[in-house]
């Protein structure tokens, strides 16, 4: 009996799934995106900047996954002091029964943006607001673009290009989070997040957490720079798991005494 292999009827499947694989992707992304977002990431920054030196917070928010990208930006170690970490977790809406409203629904309800930028406490105009959503069209996040660019702040956006223009908005006016932006920074995601291709179709792997962090550090580095060219000292937390990081941070925090939600 024959023991050859027999002939491929159909077309070749996609190769499974691997951390070598992923890990391919993902540096290819972050080489793509660093090199393709330099401009942008250099407006942001002197943005950030300009803030910075003019005591002014940074309000970072995301939804989703796209969270992460704020953790990046606010209160963590080797970044700037005076930041906020905008939340839909902490919107409190309850429907008729008095039950908890999911995040999804929040996530596209336009109205849950005033309750959004409400925890930017005591926002200055000059205050740069960091969006990023990867989709950049559910309703929230473009009601929170447009209030932003409405009472007078820069909008730094984070997004997929070649999602969001894939897509409908779920805002009234139509519009997506890019098109209300300042400067638009494109994190180079798929359509779909995932880079991973399935046998069986589909794909698995998101990479648009692992951009969005890169462009927050980028940012970062680039607005330490001009403040350091400025002869600013910039404002940037110690890690509190080191001798003398709480009694670094905290005698910074003082500055924006009242303005930083995690210190209310």
């Amino acid at each position: 009996m024959s023991t050859d292999p027999a002939p491929s009827t159909g077309t070749p499947s996609a190769p499974l799934p691997s951390a070598e694989a992923f890990a391919a992707a993902a540096s290819a992304a972050v080489r793509d995106v660093a090199a393709a977002q330099r401009d942008g990431v250099a407006r942001a920054a002197a943005l950030v900047a300009d803030c910075i030196a003019a005591d002014g917070v940074l309000q970072a928010f995301g939804t989703g996954h796209s969270e992460a990208f704020a953790m990046e930006v606010a209160g963590r170690a080797g970044g700037f002091i005076p930041t906020n970490r905008l939340s839909l977790r902490d919107v409190a809406l309850l429907d008729p029964e008095g039950k908890a409203v999911s995040n999804q629904f929040l996530e596209r309800d336009p109205g849950t943006a005033e309750h959004i930028y409400a925890q930017a406490v005591g926002a200055r105009p000059g205050d740069v607001f960091l969006i990023a959503s990867n989709s950049g069209g559910n309703g929230s996040i473009v009601e929170l673009a447009r209030i932003v660019k409405d009472r007078g702040h820069p909008l730094v956006a984070v997004t997929s290009m070649q999602h969001t223009q894939g897509i409908t908005s779920r805002h009234p006016s139509g519009r997506k989070l890019w098109e209300l932006a300042d400067v638009v920074l494109d994190n180079g995601a798929p359509y779909g997040d995932a880079v991973l291709p399935l046998p069986g179709g589909g794909a698995a792997c998101g990479i648009s957490s692992i951009t969005a962090a890169l462009l927050a550090q980028m940012v970062v580095a680039d607005a330490i720079a001009l403040l350091l060219e400025r002869g600013v000292t910039p404002p940037v937390y110690l890690s509190a798991n080191i001798p003398g990081g709480d009694e670094h941070n905290r005698g910074l925090e003082e500055r924006y005494a009242g303005r930083l939600r995690r210190l209310l």
